[in-house]
């Protein structure tokens, strides 16, 4: 199940913050080695189709509220950049989440934000939500719309839909590993 929450009312370029995407999976391993995984930024590069690798900041080197990481992405046209993140959220087996700092660094205005969401289900299993929102500080696409004005809305949904795809790859990428003989139970 894929959701998109759009935004309501405004121009389009004030309709950057609360841009929504969210995707969701069921993982056939119970919630806490689903979140050991979730929680391992240094192997999303692995997994991710944007996010090529992500690497602790300093101490305390592990997932918890304060802890920072850089992630380096890369979008299909070659343009790469890297962004440093603060985790906001790890509530093991539950919940991690963490916000992408802008040029302000103010975790309080974040570039944007992402979350997942842990869920036990009977048997044994866990329903993974993964979830991003956009803003509400400066970002390239927020940039982007602001200079394409009569192109913005075509801007939002591709960064949309890219989204989309890239956290379903993710997720599946996630699972494979997941559920794979070789992860330690």
């Amino acid at each position: 199940m894929t959701e998109f929450l759009g935004t309501e009312g405004g121009q389009i370029v004030d309709e950057v913050t609360g841009l929504t995407a969210a995707v969701e999976a069921v993982v056939a391993v119970r919630p806490e080695l689903v979140w050991d995984l979730a929680a391992d930024i240094t192997r999303v590069g692995g997994w991710s189709p944007e996010c090529v690798r992500a690497a602790w900041l300093g101490e305390p080197g592990r997932p918890q509220p304060g802890a920072r990481f850089t992630g380096h992405n890369r979008f299909p046209d070659g343009f790469e950049y890297e962004v440093t993140c603060v985790v906001t959220e790890a509530d093991r087996p539950r919940a991690f989440g963490w916000v992408v700092l802008d040029d302000s660094g103010d975790p309080a205005r974040p570039s944007s934000s992402w979350r997942y969401r842990i869920d036990p289900l009977p048997g044994g299993g866990s329903r993974v939500r993964q979830r991003f929102t956009h803003g509400p500080g400066a970002s390239y696409l927020r940039a982007a719309a602001a200079n394409a004005p009569g192109r913005a809305g075509e801007i939002l949904a591709a960064r949309q839909d890219g989204l989309r795809a890239n956290m379903t790859a993710t997720l599946r990428a996630m699972r494979a590993a997941a559920e794979s003989p070789d992860t330690a139970p």
